[in-house]
């Protein structure tokens, strides 16, 4: 087994006990990262982190973090965790979400999106200043082609549990809010030296349609692309060289495609983020 030499980078990456998350981690610490698995439960990563440990004869590091992106105070007390280390941080991927559950958050946020948008847009507030200190730094976000599907924000509507009864229509409105959260942040955080991406990694395989019924997600699954070939475009933005300079673009197949003109309103974006902040300070 190769030994991994460790580059001087740090990583975190959200949802990395399965799916696209999982081969994210795993190929980010075979490539000398030292990265921080930020996950619910520390049982179903600790999988992850022996597979980490037996492809690199022990010489990677990775670790575990509680997070539930649901909850705003996990939210937080998982920063505080990682800040308290003193270490610095190049990397944050946020790659945790759902599909076709339905409810609301521990926090008051319709399902899909408290979990994609408000828990990382409280992950990122709270750890942007530590990658301005690290920079170059890079801030990963999991979009979907699902966002063209979304024709705006009921700034209302994501106060309350999901209403359709699939949760598609919601899980769309999470992944708009993904990708105008990452345009934002890169005009927020021009001059910084943090650059972002927002990422579809194609319809995948993964735990995140766990909610559909077996015999749905079965037929689906089938026509589906890898985790492995769903983790190539984040790795891509992550890592690669030739898109260190850009930034608030969205990719897909590992290259740069043109999203949604709902995903490229200023405005949308604008209010997305004063209500998104608005809220994480009174939650």
């Amino acid at each position: 087994m190769p030994r991994v030499q460790p580059n001087g980078k740090v990583a975190l990456v959200t949802g990395a006990n399965s799916g696209i998350g999982r081969v994210t981690a795993r190929k980010l610490a075979l490539q000398g990262y030292r990265v921080f698995l930020a996950c619910r439960s520390e049982a179903r990563t600790q999988p992850v982190l022996e597979e980490i440990r037996q492809l690199s004869d022990g010489t990677a590091q990775a670790e575990f973090l509680p997070l539930d992106l649901g909850d705003l105070g996990s939210v937080r007390r998982c920063a505080e965790a990682f800040l308290k280390r003193g270490l610095h941080l190049h990397l944050l991927i946020g790659n945790a979400g759902l599909a076709g559950q339905r409810g609301i958050t521990t926090s008051g946020f319709e399902l899909a999106f408290g979990t994609c948008h408000m828990g990382h847009f409280l992950l990122v507030e709270l750890l942007k200043e530590r990658l301005a200190e690290s920079a170059p730094a890079r801030i990963v976000m999991l979009s979907s082609k699902a966002h063209r599907h979304a024709k705006g924000i009921d700034f209302d509507l994501v106060r309350q549990p999901t209403r359709s009864r699939a949760a598609l229509p919601e899980y769309a409105v999470a992944k708009l809010a993904n990708l105008l959260h990452t345009k934002e942040l890169a005009r927020r955080l021009d001059g910084s030296g943090i650059t972002t991406y927002a990422v579809h990694p194609g319809v995948v395989a993964t735990d995140v349609w766990r909610a559909l019924p077996s015999s749905l997600a079965w037929i689906l699954k089938r026509f589906m692309r890898s985790e492995e070939d769903g983790a190539a475009t984040t790795l891509y933005c992550a890592t690669d060289p030739g898109v260190a300079d850009q930034t608030g673009r969205y990719y897909a197949d590992s290259k740069e495609e043109q999203p949604s003109p709902t995903a490229c309103d200023p405005v949308l974006a604008a209010e997305l983020w004063s209500r998104s902040e608005g809220w994480i300070s009174r939650t």
